[in-house]
Parts: structure tokens; C-alpha cells; sequence
């Protein structure tokens, strides 16, 4: 089959989306489909990718965050897509993108299914972040029914709204969102789970955050964005520092860097910047105690599955995608925003064994986080089941017709 996916947040410097894109259009070609990314650049023009395409579209920049661009050309997008001639059209976004796909009708003769895949929850990302804390997050959820119905009437012109989890699907549900499809995500569980604990690189860490080398060493990879709290777990950082050596590494860039950075000035922080490198990123994680992690708003928790899988215990908020793979014995929850509590979370997590949580963490792994090619096998036989069930409808259609004329 042949697949465009209209990836409003796809971008040269972006983050976990660019990062599932990159994946998807390996395991598109392996499992022997096409996939075309559509995507708001600079300029337009087309890129060969290693297992695919990106054909980019002129477009503004993003006003809140410059790695970013507004899709916002629906003809130069739909006189593509006639081009292209897709059996599958994917929105990556709940905006104009998505809009731009839902809006489009094939004039070249053939059926095209529409699915929408929610990888960005705003509701999350902005209203309960900021408020969450304060009020609720079942109040701020009241409070935007504005955004639900806004969800409801989009996704009804999509086939399936595919989410990263059943705990999302019943969120969406909650909110009247019909035609949800749980397809977990997955990651390289061969690098991750095979990471081992570096003591010169666990050094070399310690060092640059100004802790002692008997410290315990926290880890996380986070865009720095408000949305990821990476406050939050400063604040914890600070509060535990004062009753035990520990330091904290940052792996991660975004438009906040310069604020985070200043605030970290005078604690055990380290600012690792971003890196690609998975084999880096899995020895660092490897070689840490414990990945503390902020963020409530994402879907899935790609950094905290990948964590697990490289036998490191976790400590996470009580809501969004990361609490999917919180278990006993490797893993504490405190309140999403809370540093206090996030601190305490912290503190009796590392008073654990480390290599009794090592085991339980990769114990775990093998039952709570798929492999990328699990994931890529289930979202594809999801759109073959689509493109059969319309074929089959359209055979029934088309064989009753000609029966009636018969007659």
C-alpha cells in the first residue's frame, strides 16, 4: 500500500515526532509499503530519505517556536496528494494539517482511507499544565469542551483516530471521540536492553554537574518546553540534594534552554544537549540510578519505555503516557507538578538495591514495551483491514447494482 502521512510537526530539528517519522519510513519499506512524508518547510521541494520521501511545502514559521511551520497551503497540499495517489492519507496533528486531510477528495478514481494519529494532546500540553496543579485535571478537562467537540467533529471525517494506548482511547472516548484505535508504540529494545553500565561515562557525568563521585545520579531526555516540567524536577532536585549527595543530567534541547539553564546555576545539573546517537543516549541512561521524569501531557512516553528496556527504574507523574508502564518494585508516582512529592518519590526509590531494580526493570521491559516492529505491524495490517473492508464494500456495492439492472 502506499501511505502519505501529512506531518504538520515533521521538522529538520524536531523532536519525538520527527524521531517516530524516521522509524516509520524504515519499516514502511521493510514491510514492503511506500511512505511519502508531507511536511511544512522552508521551501518547496523534494528530499530523498533513506526508505522513502519528504516532499516539503513552502510555509511560515511557527511564531511560539521557530523549529516549527504552520501547513497552512490546503491546494499545494491536495494537488499533491492527487499526485501521489495514496490508499492511506495519515494526519500527524490535530490541526490545520489534519483539517487540510480531511478536506481532500480523490479525483483520480480510487478510494483513500483517512487516519488520524494523535500523537500531541493540547489539552495536556497547555491547560493542564499550567492549571492542573492548581485545580485539577478533571476540571481543566471540564473546562475545555470547547477543544472535545472541536476533537469530535475532526476526527469524524477520519477512518480511525489511532492512539498509543487504551488508556488514551478511553480519554478520547470519555470525550466522545469515536473510532479509536489502541496500536502501542514501540522502541529499539535491542539497544536499550542490551546498554550496559559505563562507570567512566558515569563518572564524566557526576563530574560535569559538580556532585561528588559517591552521588546518585539522576537522568531525563526532555524537549525544554514547559509542557515537559522540567521545573519541577529541578525543584525536586533541589529539595533532595539537601538531604543527599545526587545530581541530575539533562539530555535534550528546545526554546526554553537559555531560561532552564540559568535556573540550574549553583545546582548539581548537567545540560547534556541533544543527541541522535540512540547507542550514546542507551549508555547514558544504563549507567544512571533512576530516570526522573516530568512531563503529564505526552501520549505515549517514548524516553520512559526506553529507560525501562536499559534496566532503569523509574519516577514519573501520575498521569499521561508514563504511567502506562509504572509497576511495583521499579517505580514511583508522585502528583504531576508536585515537587515536593516528586522529591519524595525520588528519595525512596533510591534507597532501593540498584541492581534489584536493574532486574525488575528489564523484567518488565519484556512485557510492557513492544519492539518497533511490533508497533509498525499493527498499524499497517489496522489500514490493510481498511483498505480490504472498502474494497469488499465496494464489490458488494458494485455486484448488487448489477444484479438490480439484470432484473
Amino acid at each position: 500500500m502506499k501511505i502519505i502521512d501529512v506531518a504538520e510537526f515533521y521538522a529538520p530539528r524536531g523532536g519525538g515526532v520527527r524521531t517516530y517519522i524516521d522509524l516509520k519510513l524504515r519499516a514502511a519499506r521493510a514491510h514492503g509499503h511506500e511512505l511519502v512524508v508531507l511536511a511544512p518547510g522552508a521551501k518547496d521541494r523534494e528530499e530523498a530519505h533513506a526508505s522513502g520521501r519528504i516532499i516539503w511545502v513552502a510555509s511560515p514559521e511557527l511564531p511560539v517556536d521557530p523549529r516549527y511551520r504552520l501547513l497552512v497551503r490546503e491546494r499545494a497540499v491536495h494537488a499533491i496528494l492527487d499526485r501521489e495517489a495514496p490508499d492511506i492519507i495519515e494526519a500527524s496533528s490535530p490541526w490545520t494539517g489534519a483539517w487540510i486531510a480531511a478536506r481532500y477528495r480523490a479525483n483520480h478514481g480510487r478510494p483513500v482511507h483517512k487516519s488520524l494519529v494523535y500523537h500531541h494532546d493540547p489539552v495536556a500540553v497547555y491547560p493542564q499544565t499550567w492549571l492542573g496543579a492548581r485545580f485539577g485535571a478533571e476540571r481543566v478537562d471540564s473546562w475545555c469542551g470547547g477543544y472535545w467537540r472541536y476533537l469530535q467533529r475532526l476526527s469524524s471525517h477520519f477512518d480511525l483516530t489511532v492512539v498509543s494506548g487504551p488508556w488514551l482511547a478511553r480519554r478520547l472516548a470519555q470525550h466522545g471521540v469515536k473510532n479509536t484505535k489502541a496500536v502501542a508504540f514501540g522502541v529499539d529494545k535491542r539497544v536499550f536492553s542490551q546498554a550496559a553500565p559505563d562507570a567512566a561515562l558515569r563518572r564524566e557525568l557526576l563530574q560535569r554537574t559538580g556532585a561528588p563521585a559517591h552521588a546518585k545520579l539522576l537522568i531525563t531526555v526532555s524537549r525544554l518546553h514547559p509542557e515537559k516540567r522540567l521545573g519541577t524536577l529541578m525543584a525536586a532536585v533541589e529539595k533532595l540534594a539537601k538531604t543527599q549527595p545526587v545530581a541530575l543530567v539533562v539530555y535534550g534541547d528546545g526554546p526554553f534552554a537559555k531560561y532552564y539553564r540559568q535556573r540550574a546555576r549553583g545546582l548539581p545539573i548537567y545540560f547534556a544537549g541533544l543527541t541522535r546517537d540512540r547507542t550514546e543516549l542507551a549508555r547514558a541512561l544504563a549507567s544512571s540510578d533512576a530516570l526522573i521524569h516530568g512531563s503529564s501531557a505526552e501520549t505515549f512516553g517514548l524516553v520512559v519505555a526506553e529507560a525501562l528496556c536499559a534496566g532503569l527504574p523509574l519516577i514519573v507523574p501520575d498521569a499521561g503516557g508514563a504511567q502506562e508502564f509504572v509497576g511495583n518494585g521499579y517505580a514511583e508516582s508522585y502528583r504531576a507538578g508536585d515537587a515536593v512529592g516528586c522529591a519524595q518519590a525520588a528519595a525512596r526509590l533510591l534507597q532501593r538495591d540498584r541492581e534489584q531494580l536493574r532486574a525488575l526493570s528489564h523484567k518488565a521491559s519484556e512485557t510492557r514495551v513492544l519492539s518497533h516492529n511490533q508497533h509498525w505491524g499493527a498499524l499497517f495490517d489496522s489500514y490493510a483491514t481498511l483498505i480490504n473492508t472498502g474494497e469488499k464494500a465496494h464489490r458488494t456495492h458494485t455486484s448488487f447494482a448489477f444484479s438490480s439492472e439484470s432484473a
